[in-house]
């Protein structure tokens, strides 16, 4: 099988690894890595905005390697709730003829993090000053750096990568 990945992020890349051959594992996997623009802000903020970021990904990779069999768009995203800063991120992949969608679980941040979000700093680098790191949305993420690595980023998108498997898991039923 090839995959497309709109991102050039080691976490994404891995956690499409590890979901597809969780759910083709008698499939030789293949995912390939393409920068693609999300259409959308840096940060995205809302549901709809980081939604439409990961369709917009896989749609160009879908337009940019038509000859593989699945191309994958993964948007991280905020949403204010009050004062306080909701994260989370959607999957979307797509094959000719499916789409299989799935939201990431939700978790609050930190009130630092808000404000400098809140600013227009992308929550990376809000991460990477309030916890003195460096690059954390390419290694564990503001979900690994708050759960003390007993969820790392690769894994909370993993779960969420099987779940927009599923028409593809239930062809019969997803027609």
């Amino acid at each position: 099988m090839k995959i497309i990945i709109g991102s050039t992020n080691p976490v994404k890349i891995s956690c499409v690894e590890k979901a597809f051959k969780k759910v083709f594992p008698h499939k030789r996997i293949k995912v390939k890595e393409l920068e693609a623009d999300s259409g959308v802000s840096n940060q995205p903020m809302g549901n709809e905005e980081t939604l439409m970021g990961a369709i917009n990904r896989s749609r160009f990779c879908r337009n940019q390697k038509p000859k593989a069999d699945f191309w994958v768009g993964i948007e991280g995203g905020c949403k204010f709730r009050g004062t306080e800063l909701e994260a989370f991120a959607w999957m979307v992949i797509k094959t000719k003829t499916k789409t299989g969608k799935a939201r990431t679980a939700s978790f609050f941040l930190p009130d630092e993090v808000a404000r400098l979000v809140k600013e227009g700093m992308e929550l990376g680098d809000a991460d990477d000053m309030v916890f003195a790191r460096k690059d954390s949305k390419q290694k564990n993420g503001a979900v690994g750096i708050l759960t003390h690595d007993l969820i790392d980023r690769t894994s909370y998108y993993e779960q969420a990568m099987v779940l927009a498997l599923i028409p593809f898991m239930n062809e019969e039923i997803y027609m």
